[in-house]
């Protein structure tokens, strides 16, 4: 039986995180098994057969830590980025309206601009005399019933796939912006756009390969003879510190990092009660479905400028489109005669997603809110389903994580990363890597946790020292 000092389960951003650090530290008693036949996880970039490049959705990079940014140059160099001023636009109403949404009430028709005018103005007639319960709640004390109604609550529904009242508010941070009613208003009277809003008003993007160039390249430098793909772990006995797989040899390990989601490892280490197993059910969380449409000419005029776009109406099954070519010329086979556009559809039991039906209607879709003109247009077609796309932050999260996690970490069994953490919060890939990295700085140096423990100070930059 194979024995390691440090057994990593996930060859994700987490798990390459935590790996670089062990041998950027001079370890090298050190395995990561992965499931898959490659690394990356949902950060990993597909070639389809026509030559189109495509993420597992849109993709960006921004960061709050010296450390990423540090690794990001030294894997892709100075010259391997291209730099992109964030813009992004909100398809409501037949027209395309500058984000953040409230901010630009001006696109919208008359009467849309009155209602949600008259919500805000209730809102400050009349503020809430109590904390909301739920993000539902929330939206509507922060946004009032009219931008409420028209944006925040359909767009989130298509986005997250569960009702909003199922959902807690804590996460949210710097991932909405919220209502300056007076900056709101001015905006209207001056005609004034208000844009590139956010910590990821500006971002960069790899030249060439997508974002799984950069973690392909993250592999590389730790070296393949570090790694056991196509290695799907089965049972994990904490008491016996041995991991067991579908295939190949059980390894033995001293200290061990998974970066499966929480749910599974309750159900795989032997040693879980079946309280704990039970309450790990309540996790929730959201499928992903992209679809990536590779298209003959060049991008329309309107455009040629965007980033990515929302969608909170019915006529799209998609919550987000990115133009994809307008990240880098290389994600197509040849910028001058092609452009592509990436959507993505989230799936639940509150929001199932007809598979045989889903490229038929993303098609229709594209057309309805003017993003392609005819399906004549199309050069290829290439899809993936992600069955861990986005861990949902519900009311109940914080209670569960508050049991499981404490549980795993005094078995020695430590749960990181983006569905190992369970913290939409902090699943970004800088907060992906940081989270192994720090782990590893934990086990190795004895640091104590920065992002897993305190998400609100590491995404206030904390981490750029």
């Amino acid at each position: 039986m194979q024995s390691v000092k440090y057994l990593i389960i996930g060859a994700g951003v987490t798990g390459l995180g935590a790996a670089h650090r062990l041998k950027e530290l001079g370890e090298r008693s050190f395995l990561v098994v992965e499931g898959q036949d490659y690394a990356g996880g949902l950060a990993t970039t597909f070639t389809d057969e026509q030559g189109f490049l495509w993420d597992i959705g849109g993709h960006v990079q921004f960061s709050h830590y010296t450390y990423f940014d540090d690794l990001m140059r030294a894997t892709l160099g100075e010259d391997g980025w291209l730099h992109h001023q964030r813009e992004s636009w909100v398809w409501l109403m037949e027209r395309f309206v500058p984000y953040p949404f409230q901010n630009n009430l001006r696109y919208l028709p008359k009467e849309a601009q009155w209602a949600c005018v008259q919500g805000l103005l209730q809102l400050l007639k009349n503020p809430p005399k109590q904390a909301p319960r739920n993000f539902g709640e929330w939206v509507t004390q922060s946004f009032g019933e009219g931008l409420a109604q028209l944006f925040m609550r359909p767009y989130n529904f298509k986005v997250w796939a569960h009702p909003l009242e199922m959902m807690n508010y804590q996460w949210i941070g710097e991932r909405v912006a919220m209502v300056d009613v007076e900056r709101a208003l001015g905006n209207i009277y001056e005609e004034r756009d208000d844009v590139s809003w956010g910590p990821n008003s500006t971002f960069q993007f790899p030249r060439t390969g997508g974002t799984g160039s950069i973690w392909r390249r993250v592999y590389e430098r730790i070296g393949g003879e570090f790694f056991r793909l196509k290695t799907r772990t089965v049972r994990i006995d904490a008491e016996a510190k041995v991991v067991y797989f579908a295939d190949g040899e059980p390894v033995r390990y001293e200290h061990l990092l998974s970066t499966m989601p929480l749910n599974l490892l309750a159900q795989q280490v032997e040693q879980t009660p079946q309280s704990l197993r039970d309450l790990a059910k309540n996790l929730r969380y959201s499928s992903t479905n992209v679809v990536g449409l590779g298209l003959h000419g060049s991008t329309p005029a309107h455009l040629k400028t965007k980033c990515w776009l929302y969608f909170p109406q019915n006529d799209s099954p998609f919550y987000r489109a990115t133009i994809f070519s307008n990240y880098s010329p290389y994600n197509v086979p040849d910028a001058q005669r092609y452009w592509s556009l990436m959507t993505e559809t989230s799936e639940s039991a509150f929001k199932p997603v007809r598979q045989d039906t889903l490229i038929e209607s993303t098609i229709q879709g594209a057309i309805n809110s003017r993003l392609i003109e005819s399906r004549e247009q199309i050069a290829s077609i290439w899809s993936y389903r992600a069955e861990y796309g986005y861990p949902t932050p519900s009311v109940e999260r914080d209670a569960v994580l508050g049991a499981l996690l404490p549980f795993f970490d005094a078995l020695g069994v430590y749960s990181r990363g983006r569905f190992g953490a369970w913290k939409y919060e902090i699943s970004n890939q800088d907060h992906s890597l940081m989270l192994g990295v720090e782990w590893v700085n934990r086990m190795v140096l004895g640091v104590p946790e920065l992002t897993l423990r305190y998400p609100n100070i590491a995404n206030t930059g904390a981490g750029r020292v």
